[in-house]
């Protein structure tokens, strides 16, 4: 969602470190720390630890342009890890939890001349708190990474003519993907405000409709053209808010014409479908992690780069794991072409890190989770749907991975299906089954490609992971030694021979049934030497061609 005019804050902040209980920041800073890298990374400058007895201090100064003077002015944080409160000239300004969703400010009323002094605290208990992390740990061995605490996302300000503004939209393909059902959040609306909702295609061509705010809209375009990864057209949208007839808000932003749901083919046997045909989904497990920026990628081509190498490697899915992106990750994979899983990062378990082989299960079988760490899912899942469902690109919700603090599964799912019903919805992947719970049976089962047990075609059958084909690279390595994988190679030849004979089984397997499977994993992380490519990118460990055309045929194993 684009507005004319916005002012990045990124860059170089001081920083200090107090116990969490502290009221006050010192005014002496420990350092500088560049925004918007966490704390523990290379790029941040900084590469300390923050415990949960910690609080982490930011102060940075702003001035606010003139030409966006007699504006309401707001202040933006994309992503913040874990729980944030803010203040602008010494003024409480506010506080959010969750390290994964944007969250903003208006700080128009502690605005004043000259120069503006920013003040954000942020405690992070990762592993140690009733919060979702995902990968994080404070001892970080094996499939457990370095844990990432405070800003690690874009800090901006943006200027708005009145109080009143276009939160969020929406623009939800029609169940034939030939229409757009359109609709903006509009906050601190008033009676006879209107909204003007326009869809143009590449040709300069515009169906558009006015409404009052909190109305949706249903529009048409012409010549209808619908995406896919082999051809990912985009429509540009756009949002005018009105009053009085004056212009008082305007954004900018995209829709897909893209179908998502379950289809049958030939066989009887239920799929995942994209635009009313059988569609088999590959790609990589994708965690998401950087070596030099943990969460953060250190450029935007960097964050365009693995998702092009995916595409390049014959892939046309991605299972972002436990992790939510920035907006921009997103936006590459809508105009790049790459359908996408999006799981819930996964909150603090005793069974996490002990994986069982999935199982029809009993409710009696979830995690006994207490009434706060509950409460704290919810709300984090549910402002991550609200904040992502925008991505056509995303067309499966995973609630949870494996057993990892999997809890009261059926209302899970009830909940997911009533945040967003135009979507598939995927359990539990690898963890314990329902029957006829959520749309889709999810097997994990390494090295090799196998299912444990089909869903009697109740459901889609997916294999959600498998692979896991290791080859430490000398001079790419986190740490010289301790490095793991599944299986372990020490050349591209052997690498390849292994992945080729698991595509063989892999299409046995896709004739039996199964719609999707998920190969781990896009790249090398920390100790973790599983991946397609070294953790810093530089060594490709099969040849892309080659890759390509194993990946390709594994595909066209699904016949309509």
């Amino acid at each position: 969602m684009e507005r004319e005019a916005w002012q990045s804050l990124n860059g170089l902040w001081d920083y200090v470190i107090t116990p969490r209980d502290a009221d006050v920041c010192p005014q002496e800073a420990d350092g500088k720390i560049l925004v918007p890298f966490a704390i523990e990374s290379a790029l941040s400058g900084v590469g300390k630890h923050i415990t949960e007895e910690d609080a982490l201090w930011y102060r940075t100064t702003f001035t606010v342009p003139k030409k966006w003077k007699k504006q309401q002015i707001w202040l933006n944080f994309q992503a913040v890890d874990w729980g944030t409160e803010v203040w602008v000239n010494g003024q409480y300004v506010g506080a959010h939890t969750g390290g994964f969703t944007a969250f903003s400010f208006n700080i128009t009323p502690y605005l004043k001349k000259g120069q503006q002094e920013l003040l954000v605290k942020v405690i992070d208990g990762t592993d140690n708190n009733e919060q979702p992390r995902g990968k994080q740990v404070s001892r970080p061995k094996g499939i457990w990474y370095t844990a990432v605490s405070g800003i690690w996302q874009t800090v901006w300000l943006e200027p708005t003519p009145t109080e009143t503004r276009i939160a969020r939209y929406q623009a939800v393909p029609g169940s034939d993907a030939t229409s757009f059902s359109l609709f903006a959040w509009v906050e601190g609306a008033q009676p006879g405000d209107l909204i003007n909702m326009r869809v143009k295609d590449s040709e300069g061509a515009c169906v558009e409709e006015c409404a009052p705010v909190g109305q949706p809209v249903m529009l048409f375009p012409e010549n209808p053209h619908q995406w896919s990864p082999e051809d990912p057209y985009l429509y540009d949208i756009e949002f005018a808010l009105e009053r009085d007839g004056k212009i008082i808000d305007k954004v900018e932003g995209y829709g897909a014409l893209r179908e998502v749901q379950e289809v049958i083919d030939k066989a009887g046997h239920k799929r995942l479908g994209l635009n009313g045909k059988p569609y088999f989904e590959f790609g990589p497990l994708d965690q998401g992690w950087w070596p030099d920026g943990l969460y953060t990628a250190p450029t935007d081509e960097a964050l365009r780069y693995d998702i092009e190498q995916t595409k390049a490697f014959g892939y046309n899915m991605i299972r972002k794991h436990i992790k939510v992106e920035p907006a921009r990750w997103y936006y590459w994979c809508d105009k790049l072409g790459i359908l996408v899983w999006q799981d819930m990062p996964c909150i603090t378990d005793s069974r996490l890190g002990h994986w069982t082989i999935p199982t029809w299960a009993k409710p009696e079988d979830d995690s006994k989770l207490t009434d706060s760490a509950k409460a704290t899912y919810y709300k984090e899942w549910g402002e991550i749907m609200d904040q992502q469902q925008v991505f056509p690109c995303i067309v499966v919700w995973v609630p949870f991975n494996e057993a990892w603090a999997q809890f009261d599964t059926y209302d899970v799912v009830d909940f997911t299906r009533a945040k967003d019903p135009s979507r598939l919805i995927n359990s539990a992947s690898g963890g314990n089954s329902y029957p006829n719970c959520g749309d889709i049976l999810d097997n994990h089962h390494y090295p090799n490609p196998q299912m444990y047990f089909y869903s009697d075609n109740t459901q889609i059958d997916v294999l959600g992971e498998y692979g896991g084909i290791g080859w430490a690279v000398e001079g790419h390595l986190w740490q010289p030694d301790r490095n793991w994988g599944y299986v372990k190679f020490n050349s591209y030849e052997e690498v390849l021979a292994q992945y080729r004979e698991y595509a063989q089984q892999l299409k046995k397997i896709i004739a039996d049934g199964v719609s999707a499977a998920v190969y781990t994993q896009t790249t090398d992380v920390e100790v973790e030497v599983n991946g397609l490519m070294t953790y810093d990118r530089v060594v490709t460990k099969m040849p892309s061609e080659e890759l390509f055309e194993i990946n390709q045929d594994v595909i066209a194993a699904l016949k309509e």
